[in-house]
């Protein structure tokens, strides 16, 4: 392994340890999806095809976070290079600004048919299958519809998730609309207890089909038929004409390099780059030592300001004004790190001119690694189900910007701001390894957090998913774990942050790595902020 860890020096009370293996490894939030892939790499399968049944697998046992009518991305590292897959989708040809606005809207709404986006989760399985994969594509998506019919007992965490749905869905979603998302996922009246079977057979019907059609069934056959029947028996906009013009797009991803490391990212729609530019500007300073006030205030800091950017500019990359590499270059770095003094700033956007989500990773013996990452974005998210179907539709769209002055502002066929980030790090041209850490606007924040862990500070693989974390929230608002240093907590008080304490920890993402040693032996982590499991051969 290319990092050097210090396992003596940090000692958190998580009672994970790293986890070794050599034939094959998955890293995942929910142990049946982690099983599942591992299973694909026991029929001889790659670690592509474990990605992909631990995908599918997860729309059934972790459905409070991604489901069929989700978007994916996901970075490949295979035959010694890195592929990117760009798997969100646009908004429908009949969605306007004006439109919304008619309806009295002054931001997206996260609830209905306006947020929803053609769905791309479905697409990136064939596709990374069609591609890269060794197994049927039938094979690999056995597992969930296994769950989806017999069913399986819900995990605690999940459990909490559900039922935080539940009561919200419960008080705003009175409408006709959404009615089967009740009926499938509160069949009793009320969300799945921990330890209490769920089943769906809806999903298992709806994975087999796509299984059958290698998901063009989805796009343009029976499945979109349904889908463009309730919008449009439901006053929505998507119809099966934005689902047959839909495919996965593959890219170049992007990076930084940061102390010797590369790091890597989906360029936009996706807000990777926020990531990159906060450590950008952190590569600067000469950091020493992580339980220092400095340390963190530094963090806060560079953070603002990459997300500033990141709200400014980041939008489909047909509609952006400035390029990845502008917002990347050294220059920039520098200019913005020169804006950070010994107190908290209100952050504002820089001129670069000069010049509820699931995440997952696997690898197999013979060196392919996945980073992927599948999201609704808010919980189970449009909160519309399509009936009979088990698809519950995201409502990746809520981060379209209704100002017609910035790039990310809504518009037909346009994809949105986008804030799953798998990521991946390498080091002179080999890969060290995937990781990802699921969760919103936390996602970057915990990235950057991450690899600080590793690479600054010598943690091994779960000493760096383990160690508490911070979440700007705006403008000079940080929340920080129970387990955060009090001391420096009243020390960041003193530089001008307002800073709050949260009790429920999932806040603060759901992470998963793997890092590969030279020899060819993988170091597996999972979050213990999650139900997550290394399942390793």
């Amino acid at each position: 392994m290319y990092l050097k860890f210090d396992s003596q020096k940090y000692c958190y009370t998580s009672m994970r340890k790293v986890v070794y293996g050599k034939k094959g490894m998955v890293c995942t939030s929910q142990p049946l999806a982690a099983q599942a892939g591992l299973d694909m790499l026991k029929k001889g399968g790659n670690a592509i095809d474990a990605a992909i049944a631990a995908a599918a697998c997860l729309t059934v046992v972790e459905p409070t976070s991604n489901g069929l009518g989700s978007d994916a991305f996901a970075l490949i590292w295979k035959d010694g290079k890195l592929l990117g897959l760009n798997a969100s989708g646009m908004s429908p040809k009949a969605l306007t600004v004006e439109k919304i606005k008619k309806q009295g809207y002054q931001k997206m709404p996260l609830l209905g048919w306006i947020p929803v986006t053609v769905p791309g989760a479905v697409g990136a399985w064939a596709e990374l299958s069609e591609k890269h994969g060794k197994l049927p594509f039938e094979t690999v998506l056995q597992p969930a519809i296994y769950y989806a019919k017999e069913g399986f007992a819900v995990t605690p965490t999940i459990a909490r998730l559900w039922e935080k749905s539940f009561q919200n869905y419960s008080k705003e979603c009175k409408q006709d609309i959404f009615e089967e998302w009740f009926r499938i996922f509160a069949p009793k009246g009320r969300a799945p207890y921990a330890g209490e079977i769920w089943n769906s057979p809806n999903h298992a019907e709806t994975l087999q089909e796509l299984a059958q059609t290698k998901c063009i069934s989805f796009y343009k056959g029976a499945i979109a038929d349904k889908i463009d029947a309730y919008s449009k028996a439901t006053g929505g906009y998507i119809v099966k004409e934005d689902l047959a013009n839909y495919a996965p797009e593959w890219v170049n991803p992007i990076s930084t390099n940061y102390k010797g490391y590369d790091v890597w990212e989906i360029p936009p729609n996706g807000h990777g780059i926020v990531a990159l530019l906060a450590l950008n500007i952190i590569n600067g300073f000469d950091i020493k030592s992580r339980e220092c006030t400095d340390t963190y205030h530094k963090q806060i800091e560079a953070m603002k300001l990459a997300f500033e950017d990141g709200k400014r500019y980041i939008s489909d990359k047909r509609f952006m004004k400035v390029t990845t590499q502008q917002l990347l270059s050294s220059e920039y770095a520098k200019k913005r790190r020169k804006e950070i003094t010994e107190n908290a700033m209100l952050p504002k956007h820089g001129n670069p001119y000069c010049g509820g989500t699931v995440y997952l990773c696997t690898a197999d013996e013979q060196g392919n690694m996945v980073s992927y990452i599948q999201s609704n974005y808010e919980g189970f998210g449009s909160a519309i189900v399509i009936p009979n179907t088990g698809i519950a539709l995201h409502d990746r769209g809520a981060n379209f910007s209704l100002d017609e002055t910035m790039e990310n502002c809504v518009a037909p066929c346009k994809k949105p701001y986008h804030t799953i980030i798998p990521g991946f790090l390498t080091k002179d041209g080999d890969a060290v390894g995937a990781f990802g850490v699921m969760g919103g606007f936390m996602q970057p924040q915990g990235h950057m957090q991450t690899i600080m862990n590793l690479i600054d500070f010598h943690m091994n693989p779960q000493e760096a998913l383990d160690a508490p974390r911070w979440q700007w929230v705006g403008g000079k608002k940080i929340v920080v774990e129970r387990a955060f240093s009090y001391a420096i907590t009243e020390e960041l008080v003193r530089k001008g942050h307002d800073i709050s304490v949260e009790p429920e920890s999932i806040d603060f993402g759901r992470g998963q790595m793997i890092l590969r040693q030279k020899d060819g032996v993988f170091a597996g982590a999972t979050e213990p902020r999650a139900d997550g499991t290394v399942a390793v051969w």
